[in-house]
């Protein structure tokens, strides 16, 4: 059993204990049990309150174990009453202090934990509620006529002409990366991208060294920046300025290339035939210029992005960048790659810091 599940069955069963013990104050006070522990008299008002703080805990638990946003308010509410009731009557009932400050210490995580995703969340809904006001329109073979013939023909292996162009996509991925002093880590990955301002934002979810860590990329508005955080709190990477602002709009061709190829009609890419099986693309936006060699096969895939345009943050220097890609299939009716590799070529050698695989994607996200 994975230590995640272990810790949340001691919690579950923290707070269920906790919430039935409050029920011991209301069966005393209604003289329904006599409670030889409790050397005071409780009132019925006290009672009711030790009743409500009993339902208002085990409103929580089935919250938490549900996974159900806001289970930490809920803990919070219960845990102030609780705290009132026991240094009321602090004698009988000091010891539930313990309890309430492990329950304390996790709703706080809780909070931090939405609050830090939620700014994900407000970030995307701004985009799709703007995109979801565009006109949609439907791409057509002439629409990709000025392209290459390569990136014309993977443009209609993927699926995507004569369906709509793509304004936005959702994407999920299941990955593992590691850095040279950090070994491999599994994380879960949502990111949404907007192709009307471009806009990128990308949330990862993952246990460090068994602890949980949250990381969230933005780019937007001619910024970006990266923030990874232990446990939503403690901030351990934060990395933005010009050089960021560069390799993630590498990143963002990269995407355009990989999760959404309808784009890459888009004007302000400029192509350059190589020969047979590679082209260059050389993108700018918001006055930054970056470019990739394209690879393909004879069956239309995209084989492999390279670019020397992006920088390891981690040492602030340019290497080589690529991310092969295959295992192509049907998602959602688009032929995408299916598994893609992201490699730092660097002077001693290739080194391979994240794998991903590709589990849903969805364009032109409608709102709620």
């Amino acid at each position: 059993m994975h230590n995640k599940s272990i810790m949340r069955i001691v919690l579950i069963l923290i707070i269920g204990l906790h919430g039935i013990i409050h029920l011991t104050g209301f069966l005393k006070a209604f003289a329904i049990y006599d409670f030889e522990e409790f050397t005071n008299n409780i009132s019925k008002t006290s009672g009711i309150l030790w009743l409500l703080s009993a339902i208002i805990f085990i409103l929580a638990l089935i919250f938490y174990a549900a996974e159900i946003n806001y289970w930490w308010l809920i803990s919070l509410v219960a845990v102030t009453i609780s705290q009132i009731l026991i240094i009321y009557f602090w004698k009988d009932a000091k010891f539930g202090t313990i309890a309430n400050i492990i329950i304390l210490v996790v709703s706080f995580i809780g909070y931090q934990t939405w609050k830090f995703e939620n700014r994900y969340k407000n970030d995307y809904s701004r985009g799709i509620d703007r995109t979801e006001n565009i006109q949609k329109e439907i791409l057509t073979e002439e629409d990709i006529r000025h392209l290459p013939a390569l990136v014309q023909e993977y443009i209609k292996y993927v699926g995507a002409v004569n369906k709509p162009k793509v304004l936005n996509v959702k994407v999920n991925f299941e990955a593992g990366m590691r850095s040279k002093t950090q070994d491999w880590f599994q994380l879960t990955a949502e990111q949404h991208n907007f192709f009307d301002t471009y806009e990128r934002f990308f949330f990862l979810k993952a246990k460090v060294k068994g602890l949980p860590t949250n990381g969230y990329h933005i780019y937007k508005n001619g910024n970006s920046s990266m923030t990874i955080k232990l446990l939503s709190i403690i901030p351990v990477v934060h990395v933005s300025g010009r050089e960021m602002y560069e390799s993630e709009t590498v990143t963002l061709l990269n995407d355009m290339c990989f999760l959404a190829p309808a784009t890459l009609i888009d004007k302000r890419i400029k192509w350059e035939k190589i020969n047979n099986s590679s082209v260059r693309a050389v993108f700018t936006n918001n006055e930054t210029t970056v470019s990739a060699v394209l690879y393909f096969n004879d069956k239309g895939q995209l084989l492999n992005f390279e670019s020397f345009d992006r920088y390891d943050v981690n040492v602030m220097k340019k290497y080589k960048f690529s991310t092969p890609l295959k295992n192509y299939q049907t998602i959602n009716g688009y032929n995408l790659a299916g598994y893609g590799e992201a490699i730092w070529h660097y002077p001693e050698g290739e080194f391979v810091y994240g794998r991903y695989h590709l589990k849903n994607i969805r364009y032109n996200v409608p709102g709620n």
